[in-house]
């Protein structure tokens, strides 16, 4: 994904400024569902706060959506949108859901409201992959991703917009269950940002990786912090001595803090006395990398799942184990709500199993159990020679279904339509400059397609694109973006002049923008007619880089008449991206810009507001001669110069004009030329260009040279 770096220029350098980026991200048709795996899943027991069961969870898409269960069934609540990229894990504190991200921030949400993000935590120098919390400590959340950093947080301190002071005394933790309380812990600066405000706050750092930091635990009371990560599996005596024990991998600790269960790579499980600083007991029951736990109340049994794509029950004291289900995709985290386990994977849905969390005892029964081995190689061993366990339960009880991920993508010639290819098979074409599906070819060859939808025409790269994120997503970087221009008839605008020019760029922020700019005047004319002058002013502007002779400078606002090419659909509208002046990216559906975002980039609002943006070099230099024997005078003194979309039926009609200054070019007695490419004097390819291709296409797929294009015209008489 890229990554959005602050627009302000670095103290003392001599390069330019970069521009803040704008990104649009394309939301499918149904945008109740997730568009990428699932990374994680949350449990909130609706009977304490007196409302329904629910279950969050965190995809690829970047999003996290809320699903309410009843009778069985889950059905969609609502989506937690503002991670720029993948959410790779949450956890329920109280009434507060907390996620994090790839993005490198830690976000904050009442679990029970629209969507709405309440905090956005700023610590961690790379992606942000893990989360613990303290159940019976509501305030205490602990984060730790690649930087090898592991931070804990004191949510009311975090939401409080006032420093808190905390004591960096060390103690001596004389076992492995117990310890210092958290927040005697070291403790760095930070940033927190609620609705563009911003203050410090100082969370709790937890020292001793020097590797990246995959999983989290914590006990009850929030006294004691388990961490894992891809250091080699050893217990650090300084570190425990500091409250921190290291294990490889991800992690699960039971009610008292002396228990924890990790899952590795190496397929294994391992059960670790914290009190002993030692592994006491190891399972071998999966073939592959075991990336998922969960356990019963008690902690007796154990649910686990990986890359193997199956979910495996374990009962830990008597190592009887048995194969509950098998998925057709690798399972990234479980989550056990009474009967039921919540499996999520790298698949866009998630599914629920029949798992007997009460009384796991009864799965034992149905049959095909087998005792776990203490080596890794016992299992994958076993299902080589021939002893794969038998599932016990064929089907999910139920699935909430998602939209498949985009997997390939190409950008067609005409640059506003976009081929895709997703997990289904699926070839579907996108016009990216109203953010729709314009046509759905199903389950075809993608490259046969690309090959069918070729058009030999050239429009200059006015944006890049990815999908990382299960979808589309748009960047538009400035100047560049401007550069691709069209003629308003090829886009079937009504009443359009022949040679009206649309930038291709400033319709489509037109079109995204167009719910702000709305909201924006409305705010403004208020404002003012309150009597506040100042408000109608964009301050952004000043920061504006380019001189009035470098920017179009239209004299009529068209911020809110938007072309229908251009207008980008309300049911399921694309979200905007773009670095926040906290100096944090942002993520927000254009419908729910309320025009008091003052962070857009400058050059955005400059064009939308204003009419006005830089000018890119859209000109094409060329020369123009009679063809070799042709009895045509040579018109033309030197090199011209025209735009790129010209069309060869423009430079026919000046050679007209030229050759026939007096005659009218509608009359009867109109000459028509056709044009032969020819190299230098010599005539080595004869052909008559099409009238309707452009300037910049007959450079790119005929001439294909740097040097300037030469065109010979020759005399051809038609009615």
């Amino acid at each position: 994904m890229h990554r959005v770096g602050s627009a302000g220029n670095t103290t003392g350098s001599t390069r330019p400024r970069k521009e803040k980026r704008f990104t649009y991200v394309l939301n499918d048709a149904d945008d109740k569902k997730h568009c990428a795996g699932i990374n994680c899943l949350s449990y909130l027991n609706g009977s304490a706060s007196g409302t329904s069961d629910y279950i969050f969870s965190g995809s690829r898409d970047g999003t996290l959506k809320r699903w309410e269960l009843n009778d069985g069934d889950a059905s969609f609540s609502a989506t937690f949108e503002s991670h720029v990229d993948w959410v790779n894990d949450s956890i329920i504190v109280g009434q507060k859901l907390v996620s994090c991200s790839s993005d490198t921030t830690l976000k904050v949400w009442n679990c029970f409201s629209d969507g709405a993000c309440t905090r956005t935590l700023r610590q961690h120098s790379d992606y942000v992959i893990c989360l613990a919390a303290a159940e019976k400590n509501s305030n205490i959340v602990a984060s730790g991703g690649l930087g090898g950093e592991v931070f804990i947080w004191d949510l009311d301190a975090a939401l409080t917009p006032v420093a808190k002071s905390v004591d960096a005394k060390e103690d001596e933790l004389p076992n492995g269950n117990s310890g210092p309380a958290l927040t005697t812990l070291c403790n760095v600066s930070s940033s927190i940002t609620s609705n563009g405000q911003s203050h410090a706050y100082s969370p709790i750092t937890a020292k001793g990786h020097k590797d990246s930091v995959y999983a989290l635990a914590m006990n009850d009371t929030g006294t004691l912090l388990v961490s894992g990560g891809t250091e080699k599996d050893r217990i650090k005596e300084h570190e425990i001595e500091r409250g921190t024990l290291i294990i490889s991998g991800l992690l699960l600790l039971d009610s008292s803090g002396r228990y924890c269960l990790s899952g590795s790579s190496d397929s294994m499980i391992r059960l670790w006395d914290l009190g002993q600083q030692r592994c006491i007991h190891s399972y071998a029951v999966h073939t592959d990398s075991v990336w998922a736990l969960a356990s019963t109340p008690s902690f007796a049994h154990v649910y686990s799942g990986g890359r193997d794509q199956s979910v495996y029950l374990t009962d830990l004291s008597t190592r009887e184990s048995v194969l509950l289900c098998t998925n057709e995709h690798p399972i990234l985290q479980l989550s056990l709500q009474d009967d039921t386990i919540w499996v999520a994977t790298t698949d866009s849905s998630v599914y629920g199993w029949p798992a007997e969390g009460c009384t796991p005892q009864k799965v034992f029964e149905k049959g095909g159990s087998f005792l776990a081995g203490n080596l890794s190689f016992s299992r994958a061993r076993a299902s080589l020679e021939g002893s794969a366990p038998v599932p016990v339960y064929k089907e999910p009880s139920v699935v909430i279904p998602g939209v498949p991920a985009i997997i390939q993508h190409e950008i067609m010639n005409n640059r506003r339509h976009v081929l895709t290819k997703d997990t289904s098979g699926s070839v579907k074409l996108w016009e990216i400059t109203r953010g729709a599906v314009i046509e759905d070819f199903g389950k075809v060859s993608f490259e046969d397609k690309k090959k069918e939808l070729f058009e030999m025409v050239s429009i200059p790269a006015w944006f890049t694109m990815d999908a990382r994120l299960g979808c589309l997503s748009v960047h538009l970087d400035t100047p560049q973006c401007f550069a691709a221009e069209i003629y308003a008839m090829d886009l079937n605008v009504a009443g359009a002049q022949e040679d009206l020019k649309i930038n291709l760029a400033q319709e489509t922020l037109r079109g995204l923008l167009v719910h702000w700019s709305k909201r924006k005047q409305k705010s403004n004319s208020h404002s003012l007619s309150n009597g506040d002058g100042s408000t109608g002013k964009d301050v952004s502007l000043k920061e504006s880089p380019h001189p009035k002779s470098d920017v179009d400078d239209g004299s009529e606002n068209h911020a809110t008449h938007v072309l229908p090419s251009f207008e980008f659909s309300t049911v399921s509208p694309p979200s905007i991206i773009t670095e926040g002046s906290s100096g944090g990216p942002w993520r927000k559906r254009i419908t729910d810009l309320d025009g008091t975002e003052a962070d857009l980039p400058w050059w955005c609002v400059d064009c939308v507001m204003h009419n006005r943006y830089p000018k890119e070099n859209t000109k094409c230099g060329f020369y123009l001669h009679p063809a070799e024997g042709s009895p045509a005078p040579n018109i033309t003194q030197g090199k011209l110069s025209a735009p790129r979309i010209l069309r060869i039926h423009k430079v026919a009609n000046y050679v007209v004009e030229k050759l026939n200054p007096d005659k009218d070019g509608g009359s009867e007695n109109t000459i028509f030329y056709g044009i032969d490419i020819c190299y230098a004097k010599q005539c080595l390819l004869k052909q008559v260009l099409s009238p309707e291709m452009s300037l910049a296409t007959v450079r790119t797929y005929i001439w294909k040279k740097p040097e300037d294009l030469i065109l010979h015209y020759r005399m051809v008489q038609s009615r």
